[in-house]
């Protein structure tokens, strides 16, 4: 069982997101970690983008959060642990996912995190740094906000399953992406960690921000306020995340090494986080949906071309085809739609395992990728077993 995300590709050219898409599809076909939520295929048909992941059926973190889950400390320890494995994974791929938030950090089953969503991540290498604002406001550090001077708001693409919000919160998916500043790095990541774990706890972040509020303010607040900590919280947890809020990206834990170091987590064993062998404070309930299946709904009476009509849709599509009844689409449109079908990036990591005779990739206690498979993964991309299988389909 697999869950899959579908993107329009005409709704993608219109709205500029075409590079976002091939982007995150492009990392992720690199990757393979315990704690991200893993890509299998990547296929595509005249209408789609399609993206086959892990299925989790344990509901966001902002689900949870916006029904009242009260994380424990222990709880959010171990989260701390399971998220600091994946982003130094990510790390060693030179990756800046820059999107870390409760939204985007799933559960499976059992109560272990998975961060999904790579939409709006970076590759850099060696010294380089990421120059461009993107991010949701709230979990941005000042780093990343104090030399732009603009917005533009880079939605991303259809996600049907993600989690509801509330009148009185922030919209989760309203991003920002700018070009412009002195450049971050990952350091970047541990920030929106802190903050997270921090909403976690608490059940509201220590920086009142909203998407709407300008940069200058944003600044000015960074400047003014103090974070306050819980009088009820051992010195440990607080001492954990004053070090990954702490402003200076030099001055923050911003590795696994430096987390494994804080005396809050000198008893944790490792070893033990990465096989999943430790007991989550919060398990899901198992009996529930864990989404708002509003989302579900929405995509079957108000999508235009939803997906469990496709196969009848498409197969009317070509017997028109050369009819005097088909409407041809404008000649921009039509070209992008043919580059986007020749540049697009069909991948099968079941095949590309099953051609390197190993059930997975080998990764060390530490979530660090084997370098000759994950060289294979990369040339393992272009692999077209499944370029048709919506036109056979795809919505069963």
């Amino acid at each position: 069982m697999y869950a899959m995300k579908y993107m329009n590709k005409q709704k993608c050219i219109e709205r500029d997101e075409v590079r976002n898409v091939f982007r995150e599809l492009q990392i992720m076909q690199g990757l393979e970690h315990s704690f991200l939520v893993n890509l299998w295929y990547s296929f595509q048909d005249e209408e789609d983008m399609f993206m086959v992941v892990d299925l989790l059926l344990g509901g966001d973190l902002r689900y949870h959060l916006q029904h009242n889950v009260h994380f424990t400390e222990g709880a959010v320890k171990l989260y701390i642990c399971e998220l600091a494995l994946a982003l130094e994974y990510l790390q060693r791929c030179h990756i800046i996912h820059r999107d870390i938030k409760p939204d985007n950090i799933l559960l499976d089953e059992h109560g272990h995190v998975h961060i999904t969503d790579f939409n709006i991540a970076t590759v850099v290498k060696g010294a380089e740094k990421a120059s461009s604002m993107a991010g949701t406001k709230p979990y941005m550090v000042c780093a990343v906000l104090s030399h732009t001077t603009g917005l533009h708001p880079s939605l991303s693409p259809a996600r049907k399953a993600s989690a509801p919000v509330s009148s009185r919160e922030f919209l989760p998916s309203q991003k920002v992406y700018v070009d412009g500043g002195p450049g971050y790095s990952y350091p970047v990541d541990w920030w929106s960690l802190g903050i997270t774990a921090y909403e976690l706890l608490r059940g509201w972040r220590p920086y009142e921000i909203h998407s709407a509020m300008p940069i200058d303010e944003i600044l000015s607040m960074f400047k003014a306020e103090r974070v306050h900590y819980s009088s009820a919280w051992c010195k440990g947890m607080v001492a954990l995340l004053k070090k990954l809020l702490t402003k200076d990206p030099e001055s923050r834990l911003s590795s696994l090494g430096d987390v494994q170091n804080a005396p809050y987590l000198a008893d944790m064993n490792w070893d033990a986080v990465f096989e999943k062998a430790l007991t989550p404070g919060f398990v899901p309930n198992k009996g529930r949906l864990n989404c708002d299946p509003t989302f579900e709904l929405e995509e079957m009476i108000l999508e235009s071309k939803p997906l469990h009509k496709k196969k009848k849709r498409l197969a009317k599509n070509r017997s028109r085809e050369g009819t005097k009844d088909s409407c041809p689409l404008n000649g921009h449109l039509q070209q992008c739609l043919e580059t986007v079908r020749k540049e697009f990036i069909v991948f099968n990591r079941e095949k590309l395992r099953r051609q390197q005779g190993q059930s997975s990739q080998p990764l060390d206690a530490e979530g660090r990728a084997d370098s000759q498979a994950q060289d294979k993964l990369q040339d393992g991309r272009n692999n077209n077993i499944l370029a048709h299988a919506c036109s056979r389909g795809c919505s069963s």
